[in-house]
């Protein structure tokens, strides 16, 4: 969340900011009640804090007299214990308030993204050009002809929203998956595999509590008594590791990446440019993640976009990339920049990759802090995240983008050894 420190010095900056996402009518409302909230927590605090002090100081003058053989004056200790547990009992009710409060605003957008929302989106950077076709077949013809997806199957077994890849098309995904696993060991990332299940601390920790619970799968209260859903996306659980903890100075940046399945509860498409895969419960997804100090999340960003549009370029498919407006980015990021394929369907881009700084924002929720070497407070590290890549959009455009006039599908040079062949034909 943000720093109440901010907030205390320069809330007019902050307002600013935050006008970019919200109303500026209900930022100064959010404000208004963050500030009174604070305000009463340190008066609290310091009439707590009196309390004990003259509690112990009447405890010292008390030892003193029975030392000196006097009759020392007592006060009535059960009353004043009564006194300072309802006002610890405020203090608690207080602060639960201003952290749920915290806990809703979003974060300050970097000063280069615009307010707004997708209207304000730029592209920033074009690769290669559409290719070429005279006769434009979608990724749902063409996956049902070479036998590459059963989507009636997959409704069958888990609803709509659901599919089956088969076959070649299995297999495919399964090489697009390795493809990035291979280049993210290269780029220096460690890989994790981690549990799909996860506490909703995770959750709140990456900025997805409160405000998205609704979005995700969870688990009922009786069989998970603590909080649990099913992850949508490995961003929430690589970050959720590492609650809690202080790292060392000389690992940062620390660099790890994880592949899971995504579930999410948005809707399936019905929309022609959401159709087949492209929009679902269930997709898979390779994450990539950066731990930095503050000084180094500029250039982790750099390389990390750098490194995504690398694995898309190898693939030979027409993108662009756009930084994203205030109003359409994850409330949780400062920037976001997209990487968006060509879809020659319906002469649209979709997002395969989205590349995220959080600023300190979700190291705040999480406690993942560092040290300096010397120094006895720690400070906020850094986090960044990026899909390296969301396959369910990279199939289809794939698929487009390399479809013949025989109906055949060319495969990306990338993959070609991992299926022992370079094109798929209908069967």
């Amino acid at each position: 969340m943000l720093d109440m420190e901010l907030i205390r010095k320069d809330r007019e900056a902050v307002a600013t900011a935050l006008a970019k996402r919200l109303d500026p009518a209900e930022v100064d409302r959010a404000l208004d009640e963050i500030q009174r909230l604070d305000q009463e927590r340190r008066a609290l605090i310091t009439e707590i804090d009196a309390d004990r002090q003259r509690r112990k100081a009447e405890a010292r003058a008390y030892a003193q007299a029975k030392r000196a053989g006097t009759e020392p004056q007592v006060s009535a200790p059960e009353a004043e214990r009564k006194q300072l547990a309802e006002l610890e009992s405020q203090l608690d009710e207080v602060q639960a308030r201003l952290r749920d409060a915290m806990s809703e605003l979003p974060n300050l957008p970097s000063d280069d993204v615009l307010p707004g929302g997708k209207e304000a989106n730029r592209v920033v950077k074009t690769f290669g050009e559409p290719p070429a076709i005279e006769k434009v077949r979608d990724h749902v013809e063409l996956s049902r002809a070479l036998g590459l997806v059963d989507y009636e199957r997959g409704v069958k077994l888990g609803g709509s929203g659901f599919w089956i890849y088969t076959g070649i098309g299995a297999r495919l995904e399964w090489a697009l998956l390795n493809y990035f696993v291979d280049q993210h060991i290269k780029a220096g990332y460690e890989f994790l595999l981690p549990p799909h299940l996860l506490l909703d601390s995770a959750g709140f920790a990456a900025g997805q509590f409160p405000k998205f619970y609704d979005d995700v799968y969870h688990l009922d209260a009786d069989s998970a008594p603590r909080g649990q859903f099913l992850l949508p996306t490995s961003e929430t659980a690589i970050l959720g590791a590492y609650q809690d903890e202080i790292l060392e100075t000389t690992k940062l940046p620390l660099k790890a990446f994880a592949y899971t399945p995504c579930y999410r509860r948005e809707s399936a498409g019905s929309h022609s440019d959401e159709r087949g895969t492209v929009r679902g419960h269930q997709f898979n997804k390779v994450e990539i993640f950066q731990f930095t100090l503050p000084e180094q999340a500029d250039a982790a960003l750099e390389e990390m976009l750098a490194h995504a549009e690398s694995l898309v370029e190898g693939l030979g498919l027409h993108y662009q990339r756009t930084l994203l407006s205030a109003g359409d980015a994850s409330a949780s990021m400062k920037k976001t920049l997209d990487i968006e394929v060509w879809m020659p369907s319906t002469g649209k881009y979709k997002e395969v990759s989205s590349v995220s700084w959080a600023g300190d924002y979700q190291a705040r929720r999480a406690a993942i802090r560092y040290r300096e070497p010397g120094a006895k407070q720690t400070r906020f590290v850094h986090t960044l995240n990026g899909s390296a890549l969301a396959t369910s959009r990279l199939f289809p455009a794939i698929l487009e983008q390399y479809q013949q006039a025989d109906g055949s599908v060319l495969i990306p040079k990338v993959l070609q050894d991992r299926l022992g062949t370079d094109r798929l034909t209908p069967r």
